[in-house]
């Protein structure tokens, strides 16, 4: 236990003018009768009743030692405690260009590849995790975290539209080893998952590899997208966005070289339930040991002071009104 306002118990030194006090004026705090001599009651005892008169003080000094007390705040004591876990640090890449939108995933390529991520991210306790978004640019939409739910929150809550539109994956992949390289944990890998092919951005995708291999960091790669044709979001002459098939284009070739240079491995999604077998797969990524420190949060503990001061309290007042009852 512990006190948010230890300095108040100096009111405790108050109890000793009150003790000082009571023995001073226990003699005349009770009604006396004057005789010529006390020698026919010199055998007698003082009857056990006078000495619970006593008591009773001293329940009533116990009832304000423990108000006292209250008034201090006493607390249960803040605890740290260290647990060792498995975990590592990883980026998740998530590309959001408008062809994400192609409808051979279900409800399409974009929502079923968040739906994905956000179970992953929750599986992963221990795990160091951060997100970055890219299309014709790259942006860190979450710093390195352990909240798991902020997380996945956070990539359902990721729009289309939020970038320029294109395919940047070599910026992308540079944001995101800028983002995980200062990681604590020995092993650390980037997630990155793209349905095209490099047609912008100020990065080459192989050299951010090079730079990823550097710095020790795995790339797992995953090529969304159907084989053969897919129907695709296109505005028409009114307006409106209609889907019409087109032959998927990625370059896999590339992400097969961002893997291969990092030590990560490609994986090839061509629906919904093969992409959930990649992220189970990439699941069983390397873990390492990390100490985890959490902290409980101070909660006051006044209850049991103030059931003592009630009870000293109850039981003088009830003890001076029956049993120890006198009339001057």
């Amino acid at each position: 236990m512990q006190l948010a306002h230890p300095h108040i118990l100096w009111l405790l030194l108050t109890l000793i003018p009150l003790i000082a006090w009571y023995v001073y004026k226990s003699p005349t705090l009770h009604a006396s009768m004057g005789i010529s001599s006390t020698r026919p009651f010199a055998g007698q005892r003082t009857p056990w009743r006078a000495w619970l008169m006593h008591l009773l003080f001293i329940m009533q000094l116990g009832a304000i030692g423990c108000v006292i007390v209250i008034l201090a705040r006493p607390q249960t004591r803040d605890s740290w405690n260290t647990s060792s876990v498995e975990g590592t640090d990883i980026v998740l890449a998530l590309d959001i260009s408008t062809s994400m939108l192609a409808r051979d995933f279900k409800p399409d390529r974009f929502e079923a590849a968040k739906d994905v991520a956000a179970k992953f991210v929750a599986g992963r306790e221990g795990d160091n995790i951060g997100l970055v978004i890219f299309a014709a640019e790259s942006f860190t939409s979450l710093p390195m975290t352990t909240d798991r739910s902020m997380i996945a929150n956070y990539i359902n809550d990721i729009k289309m539209g939020m970038l320029q539109d294109g395919t940047a994956i070599g910026d992308g992949l540079a944001t995101s080893i800028n983002r995980i390289k200062e990681g604590k944990a020995k092993s650390k890998s980037i997630i990155l998952l793209t349905d095209g092919s490099n047609n912008t951005g100020n990065v080459a995708p192989v050299t951010a590899s090079e730079i990823a291999r550097q710095l020790g960091i795995k790339v797992y790669t995953i090529g969304i997208g159907t084989n053969g044709t897919a129907p695709y979001p296109q505005e028409n002459e009114f307006g409106r966005i209609v889907y019409t098939p087109m032959p998927v284009v990625i370059d896999e070739a590339t992400l097969r070289t961002i893997a291969s240079n990092t030590g990560g491995k490609y994986f090839r999604a061509t629906d919904n339930n093969v992409l959930k077998e990649i992220f189970a797969e990439i699941d069983q990524l390397e873990k390492t040991h990390m100490d985890l420190r959490n902290f409980s949060s101070v909660e006051d503990d006044y209850m049991p002071w103030a059931v003592a001061a009630m009870l000293l309290f109850g039981v003088a007042v009830l003890l001076r009104y029956t049993l120890l009852r006198h009339t001057p």
